[in-house]
């Protein structure tokens, strides 16, 4: 507990901050009046219009969020807190190689995600108060998960918006060797300082599987394929025939190195997804019995969103065109800023112009360890669903 005078950030008496219904985040419009550039990165407390007492968050002058709650308590963002929260959210987790250690909000520590491949976690900050405590997020995750090295990845756009620098490194200070790691079965091979996003998405590797139950014996398109797993588990399931597109040659050429390391048949080739569907010589070729469409998010912010909308009902549309009835199609979205009826609307909208008949055979969903705060409709960003197409 905190003693002493507090510092407090004040809501306008007019304010509709969602701040006031749960959400964490408060906005710079939504305050009375900005606190000195010197309290950036420090904790400060935030107050409605009637002074109650609404948590204890984290401030930056510097961002349009300029207080993101870490408790609804008084408390300091010390050690013992740090300590504390990364106890909770790894007491939330299944004990895995590869997981989700640390989802932001929902792990009461703004701004900071933490996956764990084998024996590295690999750290993103994106808040200027956990910049300042980076070393000693570092220490801890090391010291409880037992990992040999901490990669710090922070070199997301995300950071230019709290006015941090873009840089990589790891705890040790040494670079971190490319190596095979094994996900649900699967050895890739992972760059976790050079790599997407953390090195690997490991927000899709229960969705896998999933889809995998559905390709035995069929031929098997996976659009947007990354590191090419959709395609590989498919291979496995004994898929008679395997497509896996992405428009990174790089992302190809591992996918490519993936299936021959797991021994599995899967080709794989460089192409734009949309227009690779839109060309006329697809009219002549045989249609496909699973579609996998797990592309990249289209709307990265609600301005966005509009024309996102119609980028998905397009690949979706073309995707049902190009099934056999019965077919079966996987499709996703990581856009937070699309909710699940728009989701739902756009698959409608594409069934109808498709002609086709449309089942929902699966709802599909972020996994456990990306928690979803209720309060926080930001935590939640990938929905899709797996339907059939008579």
């Amino acid at each position: 507990m905190i003693t002493g005078m507090s510092v407090s950030l004040k809501l306008k008496p007019n304010a509709k901050a969602r701040v006031l219904h749960g959400h964490p985040w408060v906005f710079a419009n939504e305050v009375e009046a900005l606190l000195p550039a010197a309290h950036d990165g420090e904790v400060v407390e935030c107050r409605d219009r009637a002074d109650r007492f609404l948590g204890s968050g984290i401030y930056n002058s510097k961002s349009m969020i300029v207080w993101r709650r870490f408790s609804r308590e008084r408390a300091a963002l010390d050690g013992s807190f740090l300590r504390g929260a990364l106890e909770r959210a790894l007491a939330r987790r299944r004990a895995e190689a590869c997981r989700r250690l640390v989802w932001t909000e929902s792990d009461d520590l703004p701004g900071v995600v933490a996956d764990q491949f084998g024996d590295t976690v690999v750290l993103q900050i994106q808040a200027l108060a956990m910049e300042k405590r980076a070393a000693l997020l570092g220490d801890l995750l090391a010291e409880l998960t037992g990992a040999r090295e901490v990669v710090f990845r922070n070199d997301s756009n995300l950071r230019r918006l709290e006015g941090l620098p873009v840089e990589v490194h790891t705890r040790s200070g040494q670079a971190w060797t490319p190596r095979w790691q094994q996900i649900e079965g699967f050895d890739y091979w992972l760059d976790l300082q050079a790599g997407q996003k953390t090195g690997f998405y490991l927000d899709q590797r229960f969705q896998h599987p999933l889809v995998a139950r559905h390709c035995a014996g069929k031929r098997v398109l996976d659009a947007f394929c990354n590191q090419g797993s959709f395609a590989l588990h498919a291979a496995r399931a004994g898929a008679a025939e395997v497509l896996g597109l992405d428009s990174a040659d790089e992302a190809v050429a591992q996918a490519r190195v993936n299936a021959e390391r797991n021994g599995v048949k899967a080709a794989f080739a460089v192409a734009n997804v949309f227009d690779w569907f839109n060309d006329p010589v697809r009219a002549g070729e045989p249609k496909w019995d699973v579609i996998v469409l797990d592309p990249p998010p289209f709307a990265k912010s609600k301005g966005a969103l509009e024309g996102a909308l119609r980028g998905y009902k397009e690949i979706n549309l073309r995707a049902m065109q190009r099934l056999n009835p019965g077919g079966v199609l996987a499709t996703y979205t990581c856009s937070h800023h699309m909710q699940d009826a728009e989701l739902r609307q756009v698959l409608a909208q594409a069934a109808a112009d498709a002609k086709r008949k449309v089942h929902v055979l699966e709802h599909c969903h972020q996994p456990p360890d990306h928690p979803v705060l209720v309060t926080m409709p930001e935590s939640e960003y990938l929905r899709g669903y797996i339907l059939r197409v008579e």
